[in-house]
């Protein structure tokens, strides 16, 4: 039996942030993980270069049952915390749109950074390991892998969610947290592609690999980036967004031509050029195979001049708010994020321990804190994970 004051287990962003904190605290720290590197999330992420936290962090724009419980942590470790951590190591980055830093290089130089900080205050990571049990003694946990036995004071659970199985995802942190009577809610996939029904999937295939800027809505919820045209249906930034919104059987209000008074152009075009055709019109604005999709053809060779008023709101209805059903996402298999998880309301804001169970602690995906596409995840795990380093 090995002995160690903290066992975290996944050496996921939140647990290698909580191991660095844990351990400037001279506090004896084990990270175990199942996988054979670390960071493997961190490392695919950003398209390799790692979209590591967001100049906007704001709680409003994080998923939670409990919508207030992430501001603490977002409060005590800020993005700001972050881009210093990665500033004394000299790794250089830039600001996409919307706020989204990314590393100029690659993701590793994120994970050799939080691993050079785990050298630096000793903590031990071991990897490749099965845990096959843990259990709760009086005052302490005994976790039990293949190989050995470890008994800690604080366990830490940075397992992640479902996300991206080939990644080595599971649903051991909700399988922990129901041992130990915690509440879990639901999962699904969020930030993910959308399917569409057989049949708007064989009318838009076509269109595969097109990407428009597009202002996307359901409910109340509004994004605005490219949406793009998948050969299964739907992705693209917006559309990524709006699916941790959407449910299934809710319609999607697409504006494809987000800054354009197309009715006033087409009636002036009536008056300044009644000849033209529709088409000749319609695909300065967008790629003629979407509008040839849209529209039949016969309609897109009418003149204007013999086009009535109302025919030209139905067109900028069809375009400005297209209305489209997706069947269903594309499931864990390509999500970015988990939905749902852990019971917040289980969990305390300010250390991240379970409040029914001294010395047991959830950070980062595993919770039921889903942030933005854009870098808010990431600063969830940081954030999360600096607090929780700071109790345990």
């Amino acid at each position: 039996m090995k002995n160690y004051d903290v066992i975290i287990i996944g050496a996921s962003a939140a647990g290698l942030m909580c191991a660095i904190e844990a351990g400037k605290r001279k506090r004896r720290v084990l990270v175990i993980d199942h996988a054979n590197k670390v960071g493997k999330k961190i490392l695919m992420s950003g398209g390799g270069r790692c979209n590591f936290t967001n100049l906007e962090i704001l709680p409003e724009r994080y998923l939670s049952h409990n919508p207030h419980f992430c501001k603490s942590a977002l409060k005590r470790y800020t993005q700001w915390d972050f881009i210093k951590l990665v500033n004394e190591y000299a790794i250089p980055h830039h600001t996409k749109t919307l706020g989204q830093l990314f590393c100029d290089h690659k993701a590793s130089d994120i994970v050799n950074m939080l691993l050079a900080e785990c050298t630096k205050y000793n903590v031990e990571i071991k990897l490749d390991t099965l845990i096959k049990q843990i259990e709760k003694l009086e005052d302490n946990f005994q976790v039990n892998t293949q190989q050995i036995n470890y008994s800690c004071g604080s366990l830490v659970i940075a397992t992640g969610g479902l996300s991206i199985p080939t990644m080595g995802a599971s649903p051991f942190g909700y399988k922990i947290a129901e041992q130990f009577n915690l509440k879990v809610w639901p999962t699904r996939a969020g930030l993910v592609a959308l399917t569409l029904h057989d049949t708007d999937k064989q009318k838009y295939a076509a269109l595969s690999g097109i990407a428009i800027d597009s202002i996307v809505s359901v409910k109340q919820q509004t994004f605005r980036e490219n949406i793009l045209f998948t050969h299964r249906g739907l992705s693209g930034p917006a559309i990524l967004q709006i699916s941790s919104y959407w449910q299934p059987g809710e319609i999607l209000t697409i504006n494809l031509l987000p800054d354009l008074d197309l009715l006033s152009i087409l009636k002036q075009k009536k008056g300044s050029n009644p000849k033209s055709i529709l088409k000749t019109e319609l695909i300065q604005h967008l790629p003629k195979h979407v509008i040839e999709t849209f529209f039949t053809k016969e309609l897109l060779d009418t003149t204007l001049a013999t086009m009535r008023y109302e025919q030209f709101a139905q067109i900028v209805e069809q375009l400005q708010a297209w209305q489209i059903k997706p069947n269903n996402t594309e499931g864990y298999r390509t999500a970015e994020v988990t939905l749902g998880g852990v019971d917040c309301d289980a969990i305390s804001s300010q250390t991240m321990e379970a409040r029914t169970v001294p010395g047991l602690y959830f950070i980062g995906e595993v919770l039921d804190v889903t942030g933005w596409l854009g870098g808010y995840n990431f600063q969830w795990a940081w954030s999360s994970g600096w607090v929780a380093g700071q109790n345990v």
